[in-house]
């Protein structure tokens, strides 16, 4: 019995997304090897750089160690391949972006090109807010309280772990804008909410960044202020991206 007509474009379609989206993942994957590849010969000199904020504050004879044989092969290719993903990520976003927009509405696409693009900005930015401005204090502060006939020397895998964690926290951490407009598109809340929300997210930033950062008050602060003022930020952008919800939310 021969198959009918629609079936058999179902069938179709569905087998030109798969093989649309094996070609996307190929085009993703060979941008992250060919990244990783050129970063191999320069992990060591990767790790150095990454190493720089605890090892300029530790004490004087003091410095990192491996305390497993292979670490100090490892872990700077373990660098390496996260520094490839960090910078091959704006590819790997674009190929996610090229196989999903075709099926989204033109509103739908005005909405989630900007956001995706400032989803990607933030986190960086969100990065290096965490390399250039908190390790730096939250080193300055562990070194001080380190007891007396303690000697601080950090094992090479925990440190990558835990600035790898610091990264990934403060990056997520600096996505408020995103999130907050996400949750007015779909409904969650307005910008009437938004606003007399602040207090809570006042508090809740500062809960966040008591759990997120190293266990000292400045560490703490210069998350929870910075994502107090991103969520204002996300509040503009309510008001700028999603207008007729913004001028319904406020008759």
């Amino acid at each position: 019995m021969a198959t009918p007509e629609p079936e058999l474009d179902v069938q179709q379609g569905l087998f030109s997304h798969l093989l649309e989206l094996r070609t996307r993942l190929i085009k993703a994957i060979l941008a992250l090897v060919v990244v990783l590849v050129a970063l191999v010969p320069f992990a060591n000199r990767l790790y150095s750089w990454l190493a720089a904020p605890l090892v300029s504050r530790l004490p004087q004879g003091a410095h990192l160690i491996a305390t497993e044989v292979a670490s100090p092969f490892v872990t700077p290719l373990k660098l390496a391949f996260y520094t490839a993903l960090f910078i091959s990520m704006p590819v790997i976003l674009y190929q996610l972006w090229a196989f999903v927009s075709p099926g989204l509405y033109k509103h739908e696409k005005r909405l989630a090109r900007p956001l995706l693009v400032a989803a990607l900005i933030l986190f960086y930015i969100g990065c290096a807010f965490a390399y250039f401005l908190v390790l730096p204090a939250a080193f300055r502060f562990l070194t001080a309280v380190t007891p007396q006939g303690v000697e601080m020397m950090t094992d090479i895998t925990h440190y990558l772990d835990f600035v790898m964690l610091m990264f990934f926290a403060f990056g997520l951490c600096f996505e408020v804008p995103v999130a907050v407009v996400i949750l007015a598109a779909v409904g969650i809340v307005d910008l009437d909410k938004l606003r007399k929300g602040r207090r809570y997210a006042m508090v809740g930033a500062f809960a966040i960044a008591a759990v997120v950062t190293p266990p000292d008050i400045t560490s703490m602060i210069m998350l929870a202020i910075p994502m107090c003022l991103l969520y204002e930020i996300g509040v503009l952008a309510v008001r700028w991206l999603l207008k007729p919800s913004a001028a319904q939310a406020t008759t």
